[in-house]
């Protein structure tokens, strides 16, 4: 049963109220599961079955209780009990859960192992069939007297679920019922250009001008009307917001399980499969008798022929502008696709520059069959689905030049006053037809409220809220295209007083934020020292002020300055497509377009002047 992919037992969506929003079982994988145990030569399946809704929410109710909070630490700690999740000593615990059922007449079990994942306020909790051996397994680490696990150790909690594949297909379940709930299930996007690229003089006077062609989005065509968080739709709108969670359409959920999930075991959990299929039904054009239509293409494609790739990546960065600490630059990004393609043709399209691009992390929609790599060069054959799609995920370092670099300086003159420089260069080495489509610096001030600022840049506009400043360099609409620019900005900012807080009044407020993002509404408090999250929070209190938690970083003497930008034309990996390499068997009239788009992540100028928090990297032997 370990290698059998994935069937689920049951389903549940939990308020943070310990109410069920929604559940559903499935009788056919509950009958695996008491067959799987009696040929183990014990009734023991028979004695575990399906919780009703009220014990499932009184076990999970309970868990959260023992454990601090709805996912827990995951470490051992000193009031951590035998037979719970934090006693097994593993993090991966806060995400694969444990529930001990309790039946009235005195005896419970256990039920394992119960994906947990929260979205939209709600708890998702996903229940795959595993087979009796890894149950058991199981149940002997909620009773070892040891804690801590070794990557080489057999029988820790990492080798149980390595042998599990229908853990990856529950976290798969579990995450498209999240996108479900909170109305995220909009198609990956795809960008073409608006305009093709003729090359040569031309593309270089227009770039040079400012003038290139822009892209635009490529939206999917939806086949059925989409749960959305703002105006949801079908049985949920006439329900009010509780407890600040929003309805969701339990209909619609409902659908979709019946489509994805026939009889428990997941078929196609593509949101726009599902639905294209209850409104349009499968294709009815006859297929040659060679060929199988793939799940994830449940109709055929008619009209106009064409196939669109897309590089979109997102660049995170710190930049210290110090000797001692080495700036640090990641790149992460996915190539989306569209094949409008007639029939069930094959789609090759070899990378290259795999080693030039030092990728660290490479993987494929699950319709890629993918060669070895071979040197600099990997190959893919697909068979692509309708619409738009992720055909993979990479990640590697940035291999161009930063298209943003300089430095930020803060130095506070007084308790109320602070002097600030930027020395900015953009786009430096970065020729036409790229095109800078926006660019913003923001320092951000989350803990004093900014009264007014002096000082002109020398190029951009400049904007001011009550906790940040916001410097427009390249205002959307203008582009910068062909060219570099060297962008300076100083001044002063001035703050309104500070107002006195206590400490522990401040560290309650923080406390409960804490708890507030967990969901988590606690009465009893006697047993918060066992999250470890609090424990971390009160030990930092001690030295330091409180801070607001969407700003980690902002402590003490902590400042930087965070850059958005859009560039299209260009990947800062270097992983590229040759449109010309793509080919399609059988072979058609369809051109292949190629676009590239780079924008920013976590983009950070730390003040060169104040304290930075940094990683030392270990030395290479």
């Amino acid at each position: 049963m370990s290698g059998g992919g994935c069937s689920v037992r049951a389903i549940w969506i939990l308020t943070p109220h310990d109410t069920v929003a929604f559940s559903r079982r499935f009788a056919v994988v509950e009958k695996r599961w008491r067959v799987a145990w009696e040929a183990e030569g014990t009734g023991k399946g028979a004695e575990m079955p399906l919780p009703e809704d009220y014990e499932v929410t009184a076990a999970f109710a309970n868990r959260r209780r023992r454990e601090g909070t709805a996912r827990g630490s995951g470490i051992r700690t000193s009031v951590s009990s035998v037979g719970s999740d934090s006693w097994v000593d593993d993090p991966i615990i806060r995400h694969i859960i444990s529930l001990q059922i309790n039946k009235e007449e005195g005896s419970g079990f256990m039920l394992w192992p119960v994906v947990l994942q929260k979205r939209g306020g709600y708890y998702v909790l996903v229940l795959p069939l595993v087979d009796p051996q890894s149950f058991r397994a199981f149940e002997s680490l909620l009773k070892r007297p040891d804690c801590g696990s070794s990557p080489k150790e057999n029988g820790n909690l990492s080798s149980i679920l390595l042998n599990l594949p229908c853990i990856t297909g529950a976290f798969m379940v579990a995450n498209v019922i999240g996108d479900i709930i909170t109305g995220d299930v909009a198609e990956p996007e795809v960008i073409v250009s608006s305009a093709p690229s003729v090359g040569g003089l031309l593309d270089s006077l227009t770039g040079s001008i400012g003038i290139s062609a822009r892209p635009k989005h490529i939206a999917a065509p939806t086949a059925a009307p989409v749960a959305s968080v703002s105006s949801p739709i079908g049985a949920a709108q006439s329900d009010s917001l509780k407890g600040g969670i929003r309805p969701f359409d339990k209909d619609l959920l409902r659908n979709f399980i019946i489509g994805a999930l026939p009889f428990g075991t997941p078929q196609d959990l593509n949101y726009g499969n599902v639905t294209s299929v209850r409104t349009s039904g499968f294709s009815a054009d006859p297929l040659p008798t060679d060929q199988k239509q793939p799940a994830w293409k449940p109709y055929l494609y008619k009209g106009r022929q064409r196939t669109l790739f897309s590089s979109l990546e997102t660049i995170n960065a710190a930049l210290y502008d110090r000797d001692d600490v080495p700036d640090f630059l990641s790149v992460s990004g996915q190539v989306t696709c569209r094949a409008e393609l007639e029939g069930l043709p094959d789609v090759s399209l070899p990378l290259t520059g795999l080693k030039a691009a030092r990728v660290e992390v490479l993987s494929f929609h699950h319709c890629v069959q993918a060669s070895e790599p071979s040197g600099d060069k990997q190959s893919l054959i697909f068979q692509p689905p309708i619409g738009n799609f992720v055909l993979m995920h990479y990640q590697a370092p940035c291999n161009n030049d930063p298209p943003v670099k300089g430095f930020y300086q803060l130095s506070m003159v007084s308790e109320n006053e602070g002097a600030f420089l930027f020395k900015l260069r953009l786009m430096e080495a970065y020729k036409s037809p790229f095109l800078m489509e926006f660019c913003t610096v923001t320092m951000p001030f989350p803990r004093r409220r900014v009264a007014s600022y002096d000082g002109n840049p020398s190029v951009g506009t400049v904007s001011m809220t009550e906790h940040s400043i916001e410097w427009r360099i390249v205002s959307s609409g203008r582009g910068l295209s062909g060219r570099s620019i060297e962008a300076t900005f100083s001044g002063t900012v001035r703050f309104h007083s500070k107002t006195t807080q206590r400490v522990n009044s401040s560290f309650q407020s923080v406390s409960t934020m804490a708890y507030t993002e967990d969901g988590d509404c606690e009465q009893d408090n006697t047993k918060n020292s066992s999250n470890l999250d609090d424990y971390l929070m009160e030990k930092m209190n001690k030295d330091l002020p409180a801070v607001d938690l969407e700003e980690p970083l902002s402590w003490h003497a902590y400042n930087y300055a965070k850059v958005s930008f859009k560039i299209a034309g260009v990947t800062l990996s270097g992983l590229i497509i040759d449109p010309r390499s793509v080919t399609i068997y059988p072979s058609v009239k369809a051109p292949v377009e190629y676009s590239m788009q780079a924008s920013s992540g976590d983009y950070i100028l730390w003040n060169t002047l104040g304290k930075c928090p940094s990683a030392a990297l270990p030395k290479e032997l």
